[in-house]
């Protein structure tokens, strides 16, 4: 079975940091873009930042570049999501999912987002 595990999130002060993890398994870990979303109290969920299948191309939300590094640990099946200076804004559970077409709603914002799996979410609260 597919399956992706996000954890990680907590409770942490504005200009703080967390690192969000996403442990997939039952598919070959190579061969998907691993993306996280989020989606705060009343508001949409939101694309935060993506890592192609190969991991040599990683994209962002505009509001996240600068302070949140997505990477991969192809040994470990792990997708992990560093997030540095922490803003109230970012509020929000968090979600990693997998994504067929590579990132490409990050490339094309013509192109309607798709994700054929997703972990349970994972909870950061920034607090001012």
């Amino acid at each position: 079975d597919v399956q992706l595990q996000a954890s990680g999130g907590g409770l942490v002060q504005a200009g703080g940091s967390l690192r969000l993890s996403c442990a997939v398994s039952g598919f070959t870990f190579v061969d998907y873009a691993i993306s996280w979303l989020r989606q705060a109290p009343g508001k949409e969920r939101e694309e935060v930042a993506c890592i192609s299948y190969s991991g040599s191309s990683q994209y962002y939300a505009t509001s996240v570049k600068g302070r949140f590094t997505i990477s991969s640990d192809n040994a470990k099946n792990t997708v992990y999501l560093q997030m540095n200076s922490l803003k109230p804004e970012d509020t929000a559970v968090y979600y990693c999912a997998r994504d067929p077409n590579n990132c490409q709603s990050y490339r094309a914002t013509w192109f309607h987002p798709y994700y054929d799996y997703w972990g349970r979410e994972t909870l950061v609260t920034v607090s001012s």
